[in-house]
């Protein structure tokens, strides 16, 4: 019997987990639900993505690790251009900062490509704008690179609707009720019935979770600021990121521009998040410190919400008291880099109730949403 897969969200966990669902089972019926008029509207459509292994909790690097092959060889037909720029990232450190550098070293030497110390001219040579007088060490991580975040989402959404995926958007998902024969799910547009609901929503994880009945898992959405500024060259494509060893602010090159950010974890409520002047602020003079940049205007800005478990790890896989209602919420920061392989996991959860060989080798403890309801 043809089963029918209703996926709540439209970024980028959300596609990547329908794409997945569409190639695991061929047979299902799968719709991605959307609340706003466009997809990835909210978070995705925000991000600075960096392919960077070496970023966040054992779990969550497993994935980006697991991602790798489908940014280095992305099935026929899915992308008219690579998906990644290599970009590498450097983390300049003060001498107050030399303990950071150290941590850094450590928690990246078991990487693909470890992270390496360089020398403070050689971080120079890379990211010309560098205040050397307030480096004291530097590190670099050199397999990085820019993500193509557009292409990307569109990818998966090429590979979902030439699977005959159904995409529906203004949708947003009011209620969901468990019945007898599966799941009633009413939205902005009508209802329609599931047999899995896979909640993908990001920021709004929680407030889908209380909609469907389903204890929350307790997210944090926490607000990200960024902004562009004009490069004093006219092309810095070469040049690497940088941030600092507390990861305080960064600056990616964006072709003529410079994307910056203050880092901020601000916490928030799920909403249409908006960039602060304070925070521009902060980033500025912590930039302007930093680098030789002499930053003075901001051609524009923006802010996204983050959104991080307790554990800062991911939450995917069945809710523990309902099966049938399926997590894929908390990337923090690391969602773009590894949707190829937690839209597969998700994908497997739901459909086959285990991973796949190649998915196999995975920390499926640090990732399964039981973990968040263990009594203390």
């Amino acid at each position: 019997m043809t089963q029918t897969i209703a996926i709540i969200g439209g970024g980028i966990a959300g596609i990547s987990t329908a794409y997945s669902c569409s190639l695991i089972d061929p047979t299902a019926e799968v719709v991605l639900v959307e609340a706003e008029k466009q997809l990835a509207y909210h978070t995705t459509g925000r991000s600075a993505a960096l392919l960077y292994e070496n970023y966040g909790e054992a779990s969550v690097r497993g994935l980006t690790r697991a991602s790798l092959n489908f940014y280095h060889n992305t099935p026929e037909g899915l992308v008219d251009a690579p998906l990644l720029s290599l970009r590498p990232l450097i983390h300049a450190g003060t001498a107050e900062q030399s303990d950071l550098i150290d941590e850094l070293i450590s928690d990246g030497s078991d990487g693909t490509i470890p992270t390496q110390e360089i020398t403070v001219m050689e971080a120079l040579d890379l990211f010309p704008a560098l205040n050397i007088s307030r480096v004291e060490r530097a590190i670099i991580e050199i397999g990085t690179a820019d993500i193509d975040v557009s292409a990307l989402h569109q990818a998966f959404v090429r590979g979902f609707r030439r699977n005959n995926g159904q995409i529906v958007t203004s949708a947003r998902v009011d209620s969901a009720t468990r019945e007898k024969n599966g799941w009633k799910i009413e939205t902005a547009t009508g209802e329609f019935g599931a047999d899995v609901v896979i909640n993908a929503s990001g920021a709004w994880g929680d407030v889908v979770a209380k909609r469907a009945e389903i204890e929350p898992i307790g997210l944090n959405p926490k607000r990200r600021t960024a902004f562009m500024v004009t490069a004093p060259v006219a092309e810095t494509s070469e040049w690497a990121m940088l941030d600092d060893a507390a990861h305080s602010w960064y600056i990616k090159p964006d072709g003529p521009q410079l994307l910056c950010s203050p880092a901020d974890e601000t916490p928030s409520e799920p909403c249409d998040a908006k960039p602060l002047e304070e925070d521009i602020a902060l980033a500025i003079e912590r930039i302007n410190t930093a680098t030789t940049l002499n930053i003075r205007s901001v051609n524009s800005s923006w802010a996204g919400l983050r959104t991080f478990t307790t554990d800062r790890s991911m939450v995917i896989g069945p809710d523990p008291d309902e099966p049938s209602f399926i997590w894929c919420v908390g990337q923090g920061g690391t969602g773009i880099q590894t949707s190829p392989a937690a839209g597969q996991l998700t994908a497997e959860l739901a459909i086959n109730g285990k991973p796949s060989e190649s998915l196999a080798n995975l920390n499926l403890e640090g990732l399964l949403p039981s973990r968040l309801r263990r009594p203390l």
